[in-house]
């Protein structure tokens, strides 16, 4: 049987860890990895999970399983973080998942149970798994313009023109905040055009929505989102609490569908629940738990708020720090996109040979799209990577 199978390509962000590993250099800079960093590269722990982490440790006295589900408390306090009161509630069917890659994987496979031939629109970039996994389901993909190489903001005239291509039963995948890998974004005005075409067309939206506080703040990140879910027959939304809450490793995540239809919920609920008992049974809770009792308490909402908000200013400042002594280096402005660009990411529109340049001669590691975490950064590498970027000639 194994005789038959097939090597599959490494993956390109592993293999540029080893890579930044094996160099020697004091001065190299790890902008691949999509984690956030603190200015001494750690991903820390963030208080209000300690906390919640020691209240559960000496509150909790079993650790059967919660339901096909998950526990009933964690969908409840997540739809109303990244929803809000854009919908109600009982329009909502959810379940808890491991992680956002597991809400992806499973809306995928609910869309290719309600409609095998239905294809996915997927911006152009977009996360390299989203592509990965519908190819490996079979569900036909196809790209829309998203990305302006020369501006390196949203292609938005492209963009409409394409999805405006979509028929009813085919999605739409869009990234709710934060653009992964460009970091270029949406506003609000464009986010009510997009909706437009959908009503238009038929096609269903669905929303990759990884990190909701990120950008412009916990509520400003979720407005597209409730938008959308408010604005069209039904949607789907998968949630990722691995950035925001940083856990990484709990694999803590949530898919939503919602339906206008009320009475549609519960076949929703009940095929949801049906997906996640063929692919794992009963989600992770550990992660859900901790989640939950945060959303839930006021002072450790609190906390976690404040140091969500510390994160997020962080990388602006780092972001307008880069694009000040790009600016400085070069006597132009065109680097201002870094300034206006949200979330961990931004996309530097440099060849993929630029990229290797600056990884041999300078020891900077960004994906070779030019995918560059912001949050590698500190105030001392911000100068060095600066330096890097002129001299490669970007």
């Amino acid at each position: 049987m194994f005789e038959t199978l097939k090597s599959r390509p490494a993956d390109s962000i592993l293999a540029l860890v080893q890579m930044y590993k094996e160099d020697p250099r004091q001065t190299k800079i790890d902008l691949g990895v999509g984690v956030y960093k603190d200015a001494t590269g750690l991903t820390p722990i963030m208080r209000a999970i300690k906390s919640a982490e020691h209240q559960l440790w000496e509150e909790q006295d079993t650790k059967v399983y919660t339901g096909l589900a998950g526990d009933p408390a964690f969908a409840d306090a997540m739809i109303k973080l990244v929803l809000g009161e854009a919908v109600a509630r009982e329009t909502v069917a959810a379940v808890a998942t491991p992680g956002g890659t597991g809400a992806v994987r499973q809306a995928f496979e609910l869309i290719q149970m309600a409609r095998p031939e239905a294809r996915v629109f997927v911006s152009n970039p977009t996360w390299p798994n989203h592509v990965s996994i519908l190819n490996y389901l079979g569900i036909e993909v196809v790209p829309y313009r998203y990305f302006d190489n020369e501006t390196r903001g949203v292609d938005f005239d492209g963009m409409i023109e394409d999805i405006g291509q979509a028929k009813a039963g085919d999605v739409v995948l869009l990234h709710g905040c934060c653009h992964n890998p460009t970091g270029a974004n949406l506003n609000l005005t464009d986010w009510q055009s997009v909706v437009d075409v959908l009503l238009e067309t038929g096609a269903v939206p669905m929303i990759d929505i990884a990190y909701q506080g990120f950008g412009d703040g916990l509520e400003e990140d979720a407005r597209a989102t409730r938008l959308v879910a408010s604005s069209v027959p039904e949607c789907l939304i998968a949630a990722s609490c691995s950035k925001n809450f940083g856990i990484y490793r709990e694999r803590t995540g949530l898919l939503m569908a919602v339906s206008q239809d009320a009475d549609a919920r519960k076949l929703n609920q009940d095929t949801l629940a049906f997906l996640n008992r063929q692919n794992y049974s009963f989600p992770p809770d550990h992660g859900a738990r901790l989640v939950t009792m945060i959303l839930n308490d006021d002072a450790l909402r609190a906390d976690w708020m404040a140091e969500l908000e510390e994160v997020r200013s962080s990388m602006l400042e780092l972001r307008s720090q880069l694009a000040s002594e790009l600016q400085r280096l070069s006597g132009s402005d065109r680097f201002g996109f870094l300034a206006q660009h949200r979330g961990m990411f931004s996309r530097l529109g440099a060849t993929s040979e630029k990229v290797e340049e600056m990884r041999s001669k300078h020891g900077i590691y960004m994906v070779s799209d030019s995918r560059m975490n912001i949050a590698g950064l500190n105030a001392e590498t911000v100068p060095i990577l600066a330096k890097a970027i002129i001299d490669s000639g970007i």
